[in-house]
C-alpha cells in the first residue's frame, strides 16, 4: 500500500514582523498522509521526567566481551594507551589504527576489560556505520535507566544517551572499526568530557580528532608463542620451528594465527602438515576481493578449515549466510530453520572452535575479513561456489524477513526492529548493485525505511528507500504497484528532508503511474495525489495544491464513503489548505466538520480527534477569534497531557500552541513560562538537535523578542541557525527562515550592519530553493526591502 505523509506543521511562531512559519512545530497539521503515533505511553512519563543529567552511573556496567584464549606481545601500544587515557581534562580520543585481522578489536578489549574499575561504564559500540553508533548509543541509554518504556523512538534514546554522556565523566566509549573519523568527530561535539577508544583500518584522517596508534602483524616470536599456548592449552606440545614457519607464511596475521592454531588444536594435525595444506592454496588465488594481503590469508585459512569440517556442510552454510549481516551481535535467531536446533548448535559450536566465529548462548559475531571472504565466489573453492553464495544471500534476506514484525509503528515491537535494523542496512550495503536484485530484498528495505523515517532518522531511510526503489524497477518494471509504492514513500522521505526539488517530480510520477495502472478510483491512486498536493503546499504553491486537495476528497467521498479514515483525513488537509490560503471562511467550517466527525467515529480520547481540536484552535486563532482559540488550545493540551502523557511531542507542540496563543493576546505573563517549559521538555525528550526543538527554541527567542528582551532573544535565533545549518543544511526552508528571523532580531536592534546581509542571504536562498512566489520568499523579500529603505 502506498505510504502517506505527513503535511507541513502550521504554527510556528516566527521572530520579528514577518510572519514566516518555522515548519516543524508540534503537535499542529495532522492529515490521512501522516498519522501521529504514541511514541511515549502514558506509563512511561515518570522515568521519561527525569533528566539524564540526573541518571547516576551505574556499578559494574560492562558490555566489553573479552575473548577466551591466549593475549601476546602488544606491550607497546597497550603502554601508549594508558598514557594518553590517563590524561586529565576534556575528552580524551585514542584511535588504534591497521589493517584487517591485526588485532585491533582484541586489543582495544583487553585494554578497556582491564581498566573496566576505573571507568563507568565501560560501553562497546560496534561503529562502522552510523546506524551501529546509534545502536550502540540506544543500548546504552536503556542500560543506564533500565525503568524506560520499550516504546521510546531510537532518536529518543540516542539522545539521551548523548546527553548522559555530556553531563557525567569517567565512563569509557570503544568505538569499534569507525570507517569515517567524522563520524567520532561529531560524537566529540557532543559529549565534551569522558574518554574514547576507537578501532579503524583507517590511517589518516585523525588529526584534530583523536592520537593515532599503528597497529602492524605480531612479531614472528609473538606469533609463535600465541600458537605454542593455544596447543598447551588443548594438552598438546607444537614444534617451535614448525609453529614460526606456519606463522611466517600466514605473515604473523593474528586472526590467521588464532584461526590456524584452533584447526592444530581440534584436529591433532603437526605444524608441517599444516603448512602443506596452506601450499596447496598458494596466496595469489586469492587476489579478488579487494581485502588485500589479509584477504589473501584469510581466504586460505577458510580453504583449509573448511575442508576440515567438510562432514559438517551446515557448517558453510552458516558462515555463508552470517557474510550478509552486520559482523557482530547477529542474533541466533536469525539460523531458526537451517536445520533442527541441535544440529544447528553443533555447527555454531564447531565453527568457534576453529575460531571461525564466536559465539554466546544468544548471539554470534564473525571477522569482517571472514565475511568478505565468504561473500566473493570463487569456481575454484569448493566452499565458495557461485550458487551456494547465492542461495546464501536469498536466505540471509529470508530470515531478516522472518524475523521483522509486521508493522514498524508498533511501539512495542521498536526494541526488535533497532536490533534487526544494523543487519538490514549491512545486507544492503553487500547487496548494493548486485547483478540479480531480489524483490524481496527491495520489500524489506523499504520497511525498515519506513521505520526509520517513522523514528526520524531521515538520514538512514533515503538510502535503503533509494535502493528498494531503484531494485524494484530492475525487477518488477516501473508500472508495478510496489514500485509505485516505493517511488511514492522515497518522495515522502525527500519532502521530510526538506529537498523538494527532489521529491515533486517523484510525486508526480506515481500519481501517473497509479492512474495509468491502478484507474483514477482506486484508493491508491487517491492516496499519491493527497501526497502530490501536500507537496504542493509545501511548496507554496497554492493554486495547485487546493484544487488537487478539493478534488481527493471528493473522490474520496464518492469512493470510499463519508466516513472512511481517508476521507476524514481528506475534510482536515483540505481545511488546512485554505487556512494557509487565508480562506478562513472555508477553512473553520471544514475543520469544525472534521472535528465532529472524529469524535463521533473515534472518540474523544483519539490522538486524531486531539490533533483536530488543536487545528480548530488554530483556525479560529488566526481568525482573530481568540475567545474560542485559546479554550480550545487549554482543552487540547489537558486532554493531551491525560492521554498522552507530559512528555509526549504532541503534548509538548500544545503546550507551544497555547503559549502562542496567550502571546497573541498581549499576556505575555502566562505566554512565556510555557514557551521555556515546551523548550525545556523538547530538549529533554528530543535533545537539542531534533528539529522540533530547534522550532520551539525559535519560537521561544521570538517571545523574549517580543517583550523586548534582545539580549535573550538574539542569542537563541543565533543558536537555533547554528543548529539549524548543522541539522538540516543551509538550504532547508527552516534554516532559510531562522536567517531572516535572526537578521530582524538585528534590525529590531537597531543593527543594520549584520542584519541587511542576512536578508540578502535569506532572499537569494529562498529564491533559489523554494521560488519566487513562495510565500516565505515574498515576505522575505518584503522584509529585505523594508530595512533597506529605512
Amino acid at each position: 500500500m502506498v505510504r502517506e505523509h505527513g503535511d507541513v506543521q502550521p504554527g510556528a511562531q516566527a521572530a520579528g514582523d514577518s510572519g514566516v512559519t518555522v515548519s516543524h512545530a508540534q503537535g499542529q497539521q495532522v492529515g490521512d498522509r501522516n498519522v501521529q503515533h504514541n511514541h511515549f505511553p502514558a506509563a512511561a512519563v515518570s522515568p521519561m521526567s527525569v533528566r539524564p543529567s540526573s541518571v547516576p552511573a551505574p556499578d559494574g556496567l560492562v558490555n566489553v566481551a573479552v575473548a577466551a584464549g591466549v593475549f601476546v606481545g602488544r606491550g607497546t601500544q597497550l603502554q601508549q594507551l594508558d598514557e594518553v587515557l590517563a590524561e586529565p581534562g576534556a575528552a580524551v580520543v585514542q584511535a588504534v589504527h591497521g589493517l584487517g585481522g591485526v588485532g585491533k578489536s582484541t586489543l582495544a578489549a583487553r585494554w578497556a576489560w582491564q581498566h573496566r574499575d576505573r571507568y563507568r561504564p565501560v560501553w562497546w559500540i560496534d561503529a562502522d556505520t552510523t546506524a551501529g553508533i546509534d545502536a550502540g548509543l540506544a543500548t546504552l541509554a536503556t542500560a543506564l535507566q533500565t525503568d524506560l518504556p520499550d516504546g521510546l523512538s531510537l532518536e529518543v534514546l540516542r539522545e539521551r544517551a548523548l546527553q548522559w554522556l555530556a553531563s557525567h565523566d569517567g565512563w569509557l566509549l570503544v568505538l569499534d572499526n569507525v570507517n569515517d573519523p567524522g563520524d567520532v568527530a561529531r560524537l566529540l561535539a557532543r559529549v565534551g568530557t569522558g574518554r574514547l577508544l576507537v578501532t579503524s583500518r583507517r590511517a589518516t584522517g585523525w588529526a584534530g580528532i583523536a592520537t593515532a596508534i599503528a597497529l602492524d602483524v605480531l612479531d614472528l616470536d609473538d606469533a609463535a608463542e600465541a600458537m605454542r599456548q593455544v596447543l598447551a592449552g588443548s594438552g598438546r606440545a607444537g614444534d617451535a620451528d614448525g609453529l614460526e614457519r606456519v606463522c611466517r607464511e600466514l605473515g604473523c596475521l593474528p586472526l590467521a594465527v588464532d584461526q590456524a592454531a584452533a584447526y592444530l588444536a581440534e584436529t591433532g594435525l603437526s605444524a608441517a602438515a599444516y603448512l602443506q595444506l596452506l601450499q596447496q592454496y598458494p596466496a595469489q588465488m586469492f587476489d579478488q576481493g579487494g581485502e588485500g594481503a589479509g584477504g589473501r590469508t584469510i581466504a586460505r585459512v577458510w580453504r583449509v578449515t573448511l575442508d576440515q569440517l567438510s562432514d559438517t556442510p551446515l557448517a558453510g552454510d552458516i558462515l555463508r549466510i552470517l557474510a550478509w549481516y552486520a559482523p557482530d551481535a547477529v542474533p541466533r535467531t536469525l539460523l531458526d530453520g537451517l536445520a533442527d536446533p541441535a544440529t544447528t548448535a553443533r555447527a555454531v559450536g564447531r565453527l568457534a572452535a576453529y575460531s571461525m566465529i564466536t559465539a554466546d548462548e544468544d548471539t554470534v559475531s564473525v571477522h569482517r575479513l571472514v565475511q568478505a571472504v565468504a561473500r566473493i565466489p570463487d569456481p575454484d573453492d569448493p566452499h565458495r561456489q557461485p550458487h551456494d553464495i547465492s542461495t546464501a544471500r536469498t536466505r540471509a534476506i529470508e530470515h531478516l524477513q522472518t524475523a521483522i514484525p509486521d508493522d514498524w509503528r508498533t511501539p512495542q515491537d521498536w526494541p526488535v526492529w533497532r536490533v534487526m535494523t544494523p543487519h538490514i542496512e549491512a545486507l544492503a550495503q553487500h547487496d548494493r548493485n548486485h547483478p540479480e536484485p531480489d524483490a524481496a530484498a527491495s520489500r524489506l528495505y523499504n520497511q525498515t525505511a519506513n521505520f526509520l523515517h517513522d523514528q526520524g532518522v531521515i538520514g538512514r531511510a533515503i538510502p535503503l528507500y533509494e535502493q528498494a526503489s531503484a531494485d524494484c524497477r530492475r525487477v518488477v518494471g516501473d508500472d508495478h504497484l510496489q514500485t509505485l509504492t516505493l517511488v511514492n514513500n522515497l518522495a515522502g522521505a525527500y519532502e521530510t528532508a526538506g529537498d523538494l526539488g527532489r521529491a515533486m517530480p517523484l510525486y508526480e510520477q506515481a500519481v501517473a503511474g497509479c492512474r495509468r495502472v491502478l484507474g483514477d478510483d482506486h484508493p491508491d491512486t487517491l492516496t499519491s495525489m493527497n501526497n502530490l498536493a501536500g507537496a504542493y503546499q509545501a511548496a507554496g504553491d497554492l493554486g495547485r495544491a487546493i484544487p488537487l486537495f478539493e478534488q481527493v476528497l471528493a473522490d474520496r467521498r464518492r469512493v470510499l464513503g463519508d466516513d472512511h479514515p481517508d476521507t476524514l483525513g481528506s475534510v482536515n488537509n483540505l481545511a488546512y489548505a485554505y487556512h494557509t490560503a487565508g480562506d478562513l471562511g472555508r477553512a473553520i467550517p471544514l475543520f469544525e466538520q472534521a472535528f465532529a466527525d472524529r469524535r463521533r467515529l473515534l472518540g474523544d480520547d483519539h490522538p486524531q480527534t486531539l490533533t483536530l481540536v488543536n487545528n480548530l484552535a488554530g483556525a479560529y486563532r488566526t481568525a482573530g477569534d481568540l475567545g474560542r482559540a485559546i479554550p480550545l488550545y487549554e482543552q487540547a493540551l489537558a486532554d493531551r497531557r491525560r492521554v498522552l502523557g507530559d512528555d509526549h511531542p504532541q503534548t509538548l507542540g500544545s503546550v507551544n500552541n497555547l503559549a502562542y496563543a496567550y502571546q497573541a493576546a498581549g499576556d505575555l505573563g502566562r505566554a512565556m513560562p510555557l514557551f521555556e517549559q515546551a523548550v525545556a521538555g523538547c530538549r529533554r525528550v528530543l535533545g537539542d538537535d531534533h528539529p522540533d526543538t530547534l522550532t520551539l527554541v525559535n519560537n521561544l527567542a521570538g517571545a523574549y523578542e517580543t517583550a523586548g528582551d534582545l539580549g535573550r532573544a538574539i542569542p537563541l535565533f543565533e543558536q537555533t541557525l547554528a543548529g539549524c545549518r548543522r541539522v538540516l543544511g543551509d538550504d532547508h526552508p527552516d534554516t532559510l527562515t531562522l536567517v531572516n528571523n535572526l537578521a530582524g532580531a538585528y534590525e529590531t536592534a537597531g543593527d543594520l550592519g549584520r542584519a541587511i546581509p542576512l536578508y540578502e542571504q535569506a532572499v537569494a536562498g529562498c529564491r533559489r530553493v523554494l521560488g519566487d512566489d513562495h510565500p516565505i520568499t515574498r515576505v522575505v523579500q518584503k522584509n529585505s526591502v523594508t530595512v533597506l529603505k529605512r
